[in-house]
């Protein structure tokens, strides 16, 4: 079974994870840039871990033969605070970059003007650049949250086709797919998807335009569970060719739309700006 995680926060998780996830069949990832669990004060910080996005995170990656592309932009959350915004103006020198393979992570977190114009401007960004965008929607009032995105994205110059919409769930998948977007699941031990729920929305809406993900982060999350997924679609009679359809197909066919996705991991030096994956070796 071979697997491209399109969404997994890799800077929070350890070495051991890169290990894990190759020996369960994971070679891609992307990974969006997001909120890093309490305030940056300035955009300086944004800047710092952007570049890390694009070199540090995909030489870590390469050390365990799994390819790492990023997406980048001023999240959801961090869109309401006036220290950050003038991230946006930034954007475009990062949105040039070979690793960069969509805009993301947008959208919404409490849906607040503030996000909305976000929002707006980085949709034109992606439209501009040339680039498909990963949209957030919001972890509370998930209907309306999607109604409200999907009403920015119509309203924006990139088609439904180049946007992929995140953390859906039973209450937003028909609308979302009923608008042409791509359809995103985060599933988690105890909180969004699970695998059986998966698996049931799977039997009902098809594998088509459909990426599953693990979005594990600094929280309780397992960075293994699109196997999970994969294993449960077998069990539930899904043939191999539908897991590959969803594992690994089509977040290709999405992330392909930058024309810069790149599977193949980048090279193993043995560091990286002159440091190292080891430490205590030899």
């Amino acid at each position: 079974m071979r697997i491209f995680d399109p969404h997994i926060h890799m800077t929070s998780r350890t070495t051991d994870d890169y290990e894990s996830m190759h020996a369960s069949g994971v070679r891609a990832v992307v990974e969006p840039s997001f909120w890093l669990g309490q305030p940056r004060t300035s955009p300086a910080s944004f800047f710092d871990y952007f570049d890390s996005l694009l070199g540090w995170e995909p030489f870590r990656a390469a050390q365990y033969g799994i390819a790492h592309h990023c997406t980048i932009a001023l999240n959801p959350k961090e869109a309401n605070d006036p220290r950050c915004v003038s991230v946006l103006d930034e954007l475009p020198r990062y949105l040039v970059k070979d690793q960069v393979v969509a805009v993301g992570e947008i959208g919404y977190d409490s849906m607040t003007p503030a996000e909305d114009t976000a929002f707006a401007a980085q949709l034109q960004l992606a439209a501009d650049h040339g680039l498909p965008a990963l949209v957030h929607t919001p972890h509370r009032d998930k209907l309306a949250g999607l109604r409200r995105t999907l009403d920015v994205v119509r309203e924006s110059a990139l088609a439904p086709d180049r946007v992929l919409v995140d953390h859906l769930n039973e209450t937003t998948v028909k609308e979302a797919k009923d608008s042409g977007c791509w359809l995103g699941f985060s599933v988690y031990p105890d909180t969004k998807m699970d695998e059986e729920r998966m698996v049931a929305i799977l039997r009902e809406y098809g594998p088509e335009q459909v990426l599953v993900n693990s979005a594990a982060d600094w929280g309780r999350s397992d960075p293994l569970k699109t196997r999970r997924v994969g294993d449960a679609m077998l069990a539930d009679g899904f043939g191999e060719d539908d897991v590959d359809l969803v594992l690994w197909r089509n977040p290709v066919a999405f992330y392909g739309l930058s024309g810069r996705l790149n599977l193949t991991p980048a090279g193993t030096a043995a560091t990286h700006e002159g440091n190292s994956v080891l430490r205590g070796g030899e």
